[in-house]
């Protein structure tokens, strides 16, 4: 059995239980992304109705959010709340996608971009939750604006003290009018800039979840809002000191650190942390397997390979060999993920092409070509013995399905389930295979974003290349499964091969009736 790590046994436990709770398509779990981006479209649209109200004048912005809080409560006090909540729900999908990305290793390899800029993008979204806090302009916004003042004067680059002007009442209205300008423009346009490069190298990017997900979501924040409203604290009065102040510790945490430790050590931590996360992808360096090659002699052109490509590796040119067809792709083999995603898109990869030859595709993967592939399963299927043969498809980077194969069950896999051409499965019927078990990783979490997606609209027939009518689907079973769900697997074969003993039985009961 396959070693699994503690942190991801324990994960993909708690994705279970999620997957029970939710279902795979409005699990939270395998939508942290998509949910984040939903958080920042409220914050932002109940930050533009918040500016209609809101006074960027020094004495009167804390009058402002008075009104809005409790004098239109049922309005701007709910679009208050839903400002701060989903702030605060944006910081949550934020630390659990990280962490997500961590416990399941999809955060080195290929994907270090994603990863390296994805850590400036949480400190943007931290910065911009404290503008915010310090517009409101009561007793933590002067604490927040004290305290960071003070660590800009521990860093060598500002030769003025940036403190005093707050301990001796030198903020005027202009200064935080220029402060009211930065949240509400210049660091959203930021944000919005950093979230575009991290997306960068990803293709048939979501930034929209599930609509019941989203739903739901939303009405929570509602419930929270009405529930417990965000207030503010005491006007801000540099010559008092509060009794009390509620921090936020989603965008203040660094903050109460300063009363115990000086800004230096603080900085320390805090790059320090910042420091390590970015080198995190190479603690150890994840190797990634060959990139794609393209056969132009059997490539004509058609582009589902770069409409398919998960990660943007695969462009289209003009025709450089002098064929009759238009177009050809090239492959990036800095972004390449060597999924194998592109040679399940290639319709030259059907083998019942060239049956007593060769089978070279369009576009391979050179570690395992589909010409390979195609013999793997005739040899496998030559193998098996008995009744109800099986043969299985799977994933290598799912669930580790060697321990299933036995006299009648057969195991070939796959670098991802996007890389099984249609096509195969109909071979592997038509070469003697009683049935065809495909598994992989879990319905809507494939390690390769969409393989598991591609492979069932080409099933169905709405993505080419497809599966056509006249194989018989009784005899084909998908059934996806994480590392932790051996059992189940296990299961649903054997589920799988009575069902295919019945159907071998009603066959055999209708040919002896016409008889």
């Amino acid at each position: 059995m396959k070693f699994i790590h503690p942190v991801k046994r324990g994960y993909l436990a708690l994705e279970t239980w999620f997957n029970l709770s939710f279902g795979n398509a409005w699990n939270p779990l395998y939508n942290l992304g998509t949910l984040t981006f939903f958080f920042f479209w409220v914050v932002f649209v109940s930050g533009l109705y918040l500016f209609i109200f809101f006074d960027t004048s020094l004495t009167g912005a804390y009058a402002s959010v008075e009104y809005m809080t409790h004098d239109q409560w049922y309005v701007a006090g709910v679009m208050r709340s839903l400002h701060r909540y989903a702030s605060d729900a944006a910081i949550i999908t934020i630390l659990l996608h990280m962490f997500r990305e961590f416990a399941l290793d999809r955060y080195r390899g290929f994907r270090w971009f994603s990863w390296v800029t994805g850590v400036p993008t949480l400190w943007f979204v931290i910065t911009l939750g404290i503008t915010g806090y310090w517009l409101v302009w009561d007793d933590l916004a002067l604490y927040i604006a004290v305290q960071s003042s003070q660590l800009m004067d521990a860093l060598p680059l500002m030769p003025a003290s940036m403190s005093r002007n707050f301990l001796q009442s030198q903020i005027n209205d202009r200064f935080f009018t220029l402060m009211g300008f930065l949240h509400l423009l210049g660091q959203p346009v930021i944000l919005f800039f950093a979230l575009w490069i991290h997306v960068k190298r990803l293709s048939d990017v979501s930034i929209v979840p599930p609509r019941g997900l989203a739903v739901g979501s939303f009405i929570a924040l509602l419930v929270l809002s009405l529930l417990l409203p965000a207030v503010s604290h005491e006007a801000a009065d540099i010559t008092k000191a509060p009794a009390v102040l509620n921090v936020d510790w989603f965008y203040l945490n660094i903050y109460p650190l300063m009363d115990y430790w000086t800004e230096g050590q603080v900085w320390m931590l805090t790059l320090g942390i910042t420091g390590f996360l970015m080198i995190m992808p190479w603690l150890p360096r994840k190797k990634t397997g060959q990139a794609a090659e393209v056969h132009l002699d059997e490539c004509n052109g058609c582009e589902q390979c770069a409409m398919d490509c998960p990660f943007d590796a695969i462009t289209v040119q003009k025709r450089t060999d002098g064929a009759r067809w238009e177009n050809e792709v090239v492959v990036n083999e800095s972004l390449c993920a060597a999924c194998g995603i592109c040679v399940g898109a290639c319709h030259s990869s059907n083998p019942f092409r060239h049956s007593q030859q060769e089978l070279v595709t369009g576009i391979d993967m050179p570690q395992s070509s589909i010409n390979s592939l195609r013999t793997n399963v005739e040899s496998a299927i030559n193998n098996l013995q008995g009744e109800n043969k099986i043969i299985v498809f799977g994933c290598d980077n799912a669930i580790n399905f060697t321990g299933l194969q036995s006299s009648s069950i057969a195991v070939v896999s796959f670098f991802c389930v996007g890389m099984i051409p249609p096509t195969m499965i109909e071979y592997a019927l038509k070469k003697g295979a009683d049935g065809v078990f495909v598994t992989g990783c879990r319905t809507g979490d494939c390690y390769f974003r969409h393989g598991n997606k591609w492979f069932d609209e080409r099933l169905a027939g709405e993505r080419q290349p497809i599966l056509r009518k006249r194989a018989n689907r009784a005899r084909i079973n998908i059934f996806r499964a994480a590392e932790s769900d051996c059992k189940e697997l296990r299961r649903e074969l054997d589920r799988f091969q009575a069902s295919l003993q019945q159907l071998d039985a009603d066959h055999e009961s209708v040919n002896e009736g016409g008889s």
